[in-house]
């Protein structure tokens, strides 16, 4: 029997009419998917009699230039099933409250009329807070009312503001980019408040820290159309055919044009299946394989002889040429700082000296000053921020000497550390002797150390390498301990790609994904193809360069975005913080770790590489370079009104009585105590993601140390005895979290362990904005339907938070409230200038000063009463400053003024705008997501040519040259919303972005750097090879070099857990999954039906018969972290060693209960992870190493260093 039957008259073929009756409809409205899947598609969305019926892909994208294959169609298999989501079962439908906490809120509502009184009634009671608390995941959720649910939300909010401080109330969204809007209601919502933003794109380990260490950027990269431009294409760690699926046929075609695909991967996935050469390489070892294969592109294509375009690429645009100091160290040298400016006579007064660098000159045999460096990004004198090789004191031009080789004052004997084997190697380095202030000091090139830590001799003296065969770092032989690869393989690799890059001046590409970013030494993984990639001049070329689609992270509309988001138009600075160090230190998972260098080699003699990585945390905000919220052991309001009590009158008074409070230690940051309850956070807001599952590193920690509720860890404590500068209280507090509300469209795990659920419209549901880094168009989500039963967008939910706190406000705060900010020295601002050396206020070493040696001290006012209005209007903040994105300050008060024209009232539209006017004064109005949607798209110079063409004109003036011309041809252009849902358009050439698309040129990252000189926001304003950071120098990361894998016997992930020879110990890697709408949505009927319903963990086939497993057996997956209980796939395609769980994992479906644990529920993917810092990547202070929001700082790791063991289940119970 079919799918249908007619029993009755079957001739009539009146199945037919079945058939056409699914497909009919009524309307086609354009939209797109809010998921992080970088595909940003267009949908045609279908719909009959007001219900959605289904979707299919749109074909009328843009075409670019002539010769490019076509961008449609996008979209994916699994996308084209997200619909299912709108009628779902598990579509969250009204506001849902947990049912222990709903009776403690009527109870305390009917003894207190304040509803702030109420809600402090039940959380100062030890007693009914843990109640609602142990219910956490527990279900036991009842339907409420918006009315209610808006008013004990509101009431927490407030409470928590008098009690403890507006920074205790936290809110966290992923990837803005997704969804413009339905992130920015959310974010506008809490800075308005005062509250904290949470960081998403270094948590969830999508930042590549090698981008801002090599580049100043946390991400630029080539759109998908230009790998059709690439004639060598390198794929690492990236599986383009599963989690790239619109775009991979770009692969296809440049294959076609003849382009060769190698693919660099453990197991034989589908995109090593389509490829030309695979390379499969033991997980984790990338480095290394990277390593040699520099070694033979420096030997080969750099000492034997010099390709020209080579020598050019690095003299021009890379730090190679500038000078480093050689520090003495008994016998021999050490590599140092880079030599500044201001340390030779003839540059010894300029601006800036201390951030200006020296290249010595051929033609005048003397140092010299080029420009572009960051003293000259910051000097009061304009238009030498620029990468033309002239001297920067008297524009006489510069021909950059690039090693010392052949004309050298003597050959220093200089050490280089390994660390894999914890040797120390002397190698003869080329040098000259320069006189400075300091006296005569030997100097060599950044190139020169650069081709000496790999072993490359060129005659010199030293312990170089003599041979590919010889077995020492970094030969191809050497490498073939860690990756299983053949040293004859690594060296056609280097050759092949070198010779390519020669060929085509480079067009050789490296894709590279997220399962090399989430190892504990990323930075470094992603430092060594990187190299390769500079020394070949592949970066700033089309069909060139490092290209990392990790998350939709390319927010295009980035500067209008970044005011309006962070209500940066009423109130700044924002608090906004950096989550993988927020969730280290807060869900307690320090305790469970003692010394990070126990696991993670360090040099020798060093002073900051060791001890509690805690102990480098408390250091780091102290000294201003990463945030931390809850800022101080006190209510920030009450420390202004105790200030002032204390005779402060003003601003500056206020912030220097706190400071002095600080050194004399009267005053803590909360870093510094954690567990203490007046510094705990205590409101937490969840929208647009997965906060306590799919994102939740340490799940099991987060459901123990936040929530207080029941978990499966079993790990020890580790870290007592151990942290120096941190208080350690016994035993660790449970349930630090008073409220959890998550704004959801579907009951996911995250909604399982909130106290508040809010039923939250669905993509198709609301009017938004996306883009992404994979093509350079914007979409819309668009509304095909009002949301269903009671959803409401992101938008309107937190415009209800406002008007409710407004409403609530003047019981507590009747008046507006001034409030200290802290916030950390700040990437892209004159901060990059602040600290030379790294000096710890609290040790002596030197003053407290805000702004320079500790973070940054703001006087804000919060006005709760109207913080409505604020939130509905565009504030005059906006016009007074200009906008900013990605360092670019754009002057926009004739384009508000425009703005402001519009007409008062009247209903959201997507093609006009309006205004609106409260206490005398009008506003450009943001009631509505329309509304809010086209002032981005008329302040962006992405979608608006005339600021486009100001913003340059801007900027010209600091880089002094010619740049305006860029965007002339687009000075006519504007966009609206209605356009977008006509037919997607193409972002226009921008100051903001590092790519050149006029006349339909694909987007290639640095080809604004390359082709117009515009330098890259670094130290030297280059790209970096030698990264002069004193604690990156004391770490051993200065130059690129190798760490080993960590050994699991030493972090300590299977302490406590039993093994035997039932079992077997593995890597436990979480990668994306298949049948997934991106990585988080599963819980999908037609994705379930095509991956055995549930999420198995695949393992090697020899390694499932040691232990007698079968495909499709039962097993329990544990560690000391937690466990997991699910089938197994066995397939040999996976290497032994490892396993694979595609992530994300709900635990609200096929979750089994654990035998191991005692029979409680299993958990998902993430808990058997724990998190760690690397702390390398705190540095702070120093040129791009300066904060910036998901720009820099640790990222959210140990999802692919973590050891589990597999044993089959004993007995399965639900």
């Amino acid at each position: 029997m079919g799918w249908i039957q007619d029993l009755v008259e079957p001739k009539a073929r009146q199945w037919e009419e079945f058939y056409r009756n699914r497909w009919q409809h009524d309307n086609v409205v354009r939209s797109t998917h809010g998921v992080n899947c970088t595909g940003g598609c267009s949908w045609a969305v279908y719909v009959k009699d007001g219900i959605i019926t289904w979707e299919m892909q749109q074909t009328d994208y843009p075409l670019l230039q002539p010769g490019l294959p076509p961008y449609e169609p996008r979209g994916c298999q699994r996308g084209i099933s997200a619909s299912w989501y709108v009628y779902s079962p598990i579509r969250v439908k009204y506001p849902y409250m947990r049912g222990a906490l709903m009776d403690l809120w009527r109870e305390a509502k009917a003894k207190h009329a304040d509803p702030i009184l109420a809600w402090g009634s039940i959380v100062e009671d030890e007693q009914k807070r843990t109640r609602f608390q142990r219910a956490r995941g527990k279900g036991g959720f009842r339907r409420a009312t918006w009315d209610e649910v808006l008013e004990i939300v509101a009431a927490a909010c407030l409470y928590t503001a008098k009690k403890w401080g507006p920074d205790r109330v936290f809110g966290f969204s992923p990837i803005p980019a997704m969804s413009y809007l339905s992130y920015a209601g959310g974010s506008r919502f809490l800075q308005l408040f005062g509250g904290v933003n949470m960081s998403f794109y270094d948590w969830y380990a999508d930042l590549p820290n090698a981008f801002p260490e090599i580049w100043g950027d946390q991400t630029d990269v080539c759109e998908s159309a230009d790998w059709y431009n690439s004639k060598y294409i390198i794929s690492m760690g990236s599986n383009l055919n599963m989690t790239r699926t619109p775009d991979v046929h770009f692969i296809s075609e440049a294959r076609y044009e003849g382009a060769k695909f190698v693919v660099i991967a453990p197991d034989l996935s589908q995109v090593a299946k389509y490829s030309d050469w695979w390379i499969p390489i033991q997980a984790g070892q990338d480095t290394a394989l990277w390593m040699a294969v520099n070694h033979v592109i420096l030997k080969e294509f750099h000492a034997d002889r010099q390709v020209p375009y080579f020598v050019d690429y690095l003299k021009r645009y890379t730090d190679g040429p500038f000078l480093v100091m050689l520090e003495k160290d008994g016998d021999h040298y050490r590599p140092g700082r880079l030599l500044r400016a201001n340390r030779l006579a003839r540059y010894r007064d300029v601006e800036n000296g201390d951030w200006k660098l020296l290249v010595y000159d051929q033609q005048s045999d003397q140092p010299r000053m080029p420009k572009g460096t960051v003293g000259f990004r910051w000097s009061d004198e304009k238009g030498k921020w620029n990468l033309k090789m002239e001297d920067g004191l008297d524009d006489s031009p510069i021909d950059a000497v690039l090693t010392f080789l052949g004309q050298q004052d003597q050959v220093a004997q200089v050490a280089f550390f390994e660390f894999a084997q914890g040797q120390t190697s002397l190698r003869g380095v080329p040098v000259k002797y320069i006189d400075t202030s300091e006296g005569r000091v030997p100097v060599t090139t950044a190139f020169d150390l650069l081709i000496a830590q790999f072993g490359v001799g060129r005659g010199l003296p030293g312990d170089y390498i003599t041979s590919y065969d010889e077995d020492a770092p970094y030969t191809p032989a050497w490498q073939e301990q860690y990756t299983g690869i053949g040293r004859d393989t690594v060296i056609r690799l280097a050759r092949e790609f070198a010779g390519n890059a020669e060929a085509t001046q480079g067009r050789s590409m490296i894709i590279v994904g997220a399962s090399i970013n989430h190892w504990y030494n990323n930075n470094l993984s992603y430092r060594a193809p990187i190299t390769a990639l500079i020394l070949c001049g592949c970066c700033g070329r089309n069909g060139g360069g490092m290209n990392h689609y990790v998350g939709q992270e390319k927010l295009t509309l980035v500067a209008p975005w970044n005011s309006l988001a962070f209500a940066l138009d009423w109130v700044k600075p924002p608090r906004r913080q950096q989550s993988p160090t927020w969730h280290y230190v807060n869900s307690d998972q320090w305790r469970y770790e003692g010394d990070f260098s126990d696991y993670s080699p360090i040099p020798p003699e060093t002073r900051w590489a060791k001890g509690h990585a805690m102990d480098l945390e408390t250091m780091a905000v102290r000294m201003g370079w990463m945030p931390f919220y809850p800022q101080f052991d006190r209510n920030s309001l009450d420390m202004v009104h105790e200030a002032e009590a204390a005779g402060a009158k003003t601003d500056e008074e206020i912030i220097r009585r706190v400071v002095g409070q600080l050194r004399e230690g009267k005053t803590r940051f909360a870093v510094e105590d954690p567990d203490a309850p007046e510094n705990w956070p205590r409101v937490w807001i969840i929208w647009r993601g997965n906060a306590i599952q799919s994102s939740a590193k340490g799940h099991e920690f987060f459901l123990r140390h936040y929530l207080g509720t029941h978990d499966n860890a079993v790990a020890d404590e580790h870290a007592k005895g151990k942290v120096k500068t941190v208080t350690f209280r016994e035993p660790a507090p449970r349930g630090k979290m008073d409220l959890v509300v998550d704004l959801n469209f579907r009951m996911d795990s995250s909604a399982l362990y909130s106290d508040i659920v809010l039923p939250a419209a669905f993509w198709y549901e609301k009017n938004d904005l996306n883009s992404t880094d994979l093509h350079s168009f914007v979409h819309p989500l668009s509304a095909a339907v009002p949301p269903v039963w009671e959803a409401k967008t992101d938008w309107e939910i937190f415009k209800a938070f406002a008007k409710k706190v407004s409403e609530l406000a003047p019981s507590a705060f009747p008046f507006p409230a001034k409030d200290l900010v802290a916030f950390p020295l700040m990437h892209d601002t004159p901060d990059e200038l602040a600290q030379t050396e790294p000096r710890d206020w609290k040790a002596g070493e030197c003053e407290p000063i805000p702004g320079k040696t500790m973070p940054h001290l703001a006087m804000v006012e919060r006005d709760y009463v109207n913080l409505y209005n604020r939130f509905i209007s565009l504030g005059p903040l906006l016009r007074k400053d200009g906008i900013n994105g990605n360092g670019v300050q754009i002057p926009i008060e004739p384009f508000y003024d425009q703005l402001l024209q519009n007409p008062v009232g009247g209903s959201p539209d997507p093609r006009h705008m309006r205004c609106v006017e409260w206490d005398g004064h009008k506003y450009p109005c943001l009631e509505d997501a329309l509304d809010a949607a086209n002032t981005l798209l008329h302040l962006a110079p992405e979608t608006n040519g005339e600021v486009a063409y100001t913003a340059f004109k801007h900027e010209e003036e600091r880089v002094g040259l010619p740049l305006a011309d860029l965007a002339e041809k687009a000075r006519s252009v504007r966009m609206t919303f209605l356009d977008l849902t006509r037919q997607v358009r193409r972002t226009l050439i921008s100051p903001c972005w590092t790519g050149i698309v006029n006349d339909g040129r694909p987007y290639a990252a640095w080809c604004m750097n390359i082709e117009r000189l515009v330098p890259w926001r670094t130290l030297t304003g280059r790209q970096h090879f030698y990264l002069d950071h004193p604690y990156y120098i004391d770490f051993g990361e200065h130059l690129p070099t190798f760490k080993p894998k960590l050994d699991p016997r030493k972090t300590g992930d299977i302490v406590t857990s039993p093994v035997d020879d039932q079992c077997l110990v593995l890597n436990y890697i979480t990668p994306h999954g298949k049948w997934n709408i991106h990585s988080t949505y599963k819980d999908n009927h037609r994705m379930l039906t095509l991956s055995r319903g549930m999420d198995p963990i695949w393992i090697n086939d020899k390694d499932a018969e040691r232990i007698g497993l079968q495909d499709n057996d039962w097993v329990e997956v544990y560690n000391d972290n937690g466990v997991v209980v699910t089938r197994v796939a066995v397939s040999a395609r996976v290497q032994p060693g490892t396993c694979l769980y595609y992530h994300a994992v709900e635990r609200t479906i096929y979750i089994p209960k654990s035998q191991i644990r005692g029979k409680r529920r299993a958990g998902g993917h993430n808990s058997l992870t724990r998190t760690r810092i690397n702390p390398v990547e705190l540095a702070g202070g120093y040129a791009q190493f300066t904060y910036g929001f998901n720009y820099w700082g640790p990222i959210g790791i140990m999802t692919r260093d973590t050891y589990a063991v597999v044993r089959k289940l004993e007995k399965l119970e639900w």
